[in-house]
């Protein structure tokens, strides 16, 4: 899954989109990598009704965010100010990193460097 948890994301189907030039645009909360779902701040939200009880004595409504689909949603590059489609490379010291396809701009680093990875960008 190439979407992970605090990456800025825009949402593109569904109920939450907004308009053609002006998208939502709202940080991931939570990956679901099984399910290949996400959880977006601000989108897909629901009520949920709780019963009156002995710890909340009144009851009511509560407003939650429920997954959708991550191919809802494209990574916001900073750099484009939209949604893109993303590439992996690898840097100079060997980290892997996430780049925009539309401007080659980085969009962060993905793991730990590994030492094959950083033999071979000394060579």
């Amino acid at each position: 899954m190439q979407i992970r948890k605090d990456d800025q994301v825009e949402v593109i189907t569904g109920d939450d989109k907004g308009t053609s030039t002006n998208r939502k645009i709202a940080k991931v909360l939570r990956v679901l990598p099984e399910k290949n779902k996400i959880v977006v701040e601000g989108v897909n939200r629901v009520w949920k009704h709780l019963k009156p009880s002995a710890k909340n004595q009144q009851g009511g409504r509560l407003s939650k965010e429920m997954p959708i689909d991550a191919s809802n949603v494209m990574l916001y590059c900073p750099s484009c100010k939209r949604g893109v489609r993303i590439g992996h490379r690898f840097a100079e010291n060997g980290q892997k990193q996430r780049y925009c396809k539309a401007c080659s701009a980085s969009l962060g680093s993905v793991g730990p460097v590994k030492p094959s990875h950083a033999t071979a960008a000394k060579k």
